[in-house]
């Protein structure tokens, strides 16, 4: 098996398929407010069509806190259905539980239906202390030894406050920490800081790539954005990967208007990727489980207004 490069077979570290674009799915309801789980099928396998090598689910731009568990572990078992048997893809499935035994079980339940990676968001309800969180961690990591996990670090979401001294500090004693996903606002001095340190933590960029240029030159190995537009963010990333940072910076600022706005808050830019791929033929109702962001007419059209933009990068899906 190769050992230091993403090859025809399966690195031996599984973070390593952690490159590039690797996009949360999202989960397409029914009109009634059922799960779609043909459509979230068809989601699974467009987002793999577009050549990337993970993706990561159940997350914010999943509506994970909308699934009842019998949902979630139908939806994760599809996903798996799709990348258990690759070697060219990894999935990265999320734990959310606050309660440290849960997330423990939950992380190792995924790994013995075949997760490849762990996304561990830390707990935040009722404001848990710094050694909380970093006990609630290590646990998990201990867990799922050797499995790597990616830890995700949402303030705007949480209110958790990390830094890169905790984080270094729990990497040196569970190496199998080999990620971790910043979505602070910019990212890019978490990410560098990161990167500089001993152990050194690779990063991804989330929060819908709105700051991915600066987070590319500071050393982020991947991006994390929702699915219903994974063609752009791949052409983006492909550019700079290449060489071509006029090329990737221009394709950034024509989408950051419309990603930027969207991501004002979480319901909305759900919404926003939701008509998106309704859009685009991936299923057929962009319902949104209340609590919900209902898009307006204006939204609408800017919906439309984006589409029209990238109708070159987007094909239609159905």
């Amino acid at each position: 098996m190769a050992t230091t490069a993403i090859g025809s077979e399966r690195p031996t570290d599984a973070s390593l398929l952690v490159r590039g674009v690797s996009p949360v799915l999202e989960v397409p309801f029914t009109a009634d407010g059922e799960v779609d789980y043909a459509g979230f099928e068809r989601v699974v396998a467009y987002v793999l069509s577009t050549g990337v090598t993970s993706v990561m689910f159940p997350g914010f731009a999943s509506e994970f806190h909308k699934l009842s568990e019998d949902e979630r572990r139908q939806l994760t078992g599809i996903l798996l259905s799709h990348t258990r048997d690759r070697n060219d893809v990894a999935a990265v499935v999320a734990v959310q539980d606050h309660a440290t035994r849960l997330a423990a079980l939950r992380a190792m339940d995924s790994v013995a239906a075949g997760a490849d990676l762990i996304n561990l968001l830390p707990p935040h309800f009722l404001s848990p202390s710094r050694n909380a969180l970093a006990d609630h961690v290590r646990t998990v990591l201990t867990a799922i030894d050797p499995i790597p996990m990616v830890l995700q670090y949402a303030p705007s979401e949480t209110g958790t406050s990390l830094d890169a001294d905790l984080l270094r500090s729990i990497a040196q004693d569970h190496p199998n920490l080999r990620l971790v996903k910043v979505e602070s606002s910019p990212p890019g001095p978490l990410i560098a800081e990161l990167a500089a340190g001993t152990p050194s933590l690779a990063a991804l960029e989330g929060y819908a790539g709105v700051q991915l240029p600066d987070a590319i030159r500071r050393g982020a190995v991947g991006t994390q954005p929702g699915c219903s537009l994974t063609e752009v963010y791949v052409e983006i990333w492909r550019r700079f990967a290449t060489g071509d940072e006029a090329g990737g910076g221009d394709l950034h600022r024509r989408l950051l208007p419309y990603i930027s706005y969207w991501m004002l808050d979480t319901e909305r830019i759900i919404a926003a990727e939701k008509l998106i791929s309704v859009r685009r033929g991936l299923f057929a109702s962009p319902y949104c489980r209340e609590p919900a962001h209902h898009l307006d007419p204006e939204e609408i059209r800017l919906i439309d207004r984006a589409l029209a933009e990238f109708a070159d990068l987007l094909p239609p899906l159905g």
